[in-house]
């Protein structure tokens, strides 16, 4: 059974930086891929970036310049490194897998087989 676990949201100034963590277990990961979403309260899921098993990447075409995916295979941790904060940026965020198939790396969000209990950050001057 995949577990995974977020760490490292909190509260930051517009502007700041947070680096985001997430470890997982129970998952090899060898397809499909890895990646995150957030939700901010009344709003939908939005796919924000994404990684494959040979380190490709994605990441929504509106936060690119400022959010970067990542990934240690030897802590099985995946990373969201994200810059230059602003308001709109507040949310629960989510590190989810895709097993078999690789629909978050184009930000769709409706083929995730599990994700974890999400990270709050939260943007506010």
């Amino acid at each position: 059974q995949v577990q995974l676990m977020e760490t490292g949201g909190g509260s930051v100034q517009p502007g700041g930086s947070l680096r985001l963590s997430c470890t997982f277990s129970g998952y090899n990961f060898i397809t499909g891929c890895m990646g995150w979403f957030r939700q901010a309260p009344g709003k939908e899921r939005e796919g924000i970036a994404a990684i494959d098993p040979d380190d490709a990447t994605s990441v929504a075409h509106s936060l690119k310049k400022r959010f970067t995916i990542s990934k240690d295979d030897a802590k099985n941790t995946l990373y969201l490194q994200m810059n230059n904060l602003q308001p709109e940026d507040t949310a629960m965020y989510y590190c989810a897998v895709e097993k078999n198939s690789r629909f978050l790396m184009v930000m769709r969000t409706n083929n995730l087989d599990a994700w974890g209990q999400g990270t709050l950050v939260t943007v506010a001057s």
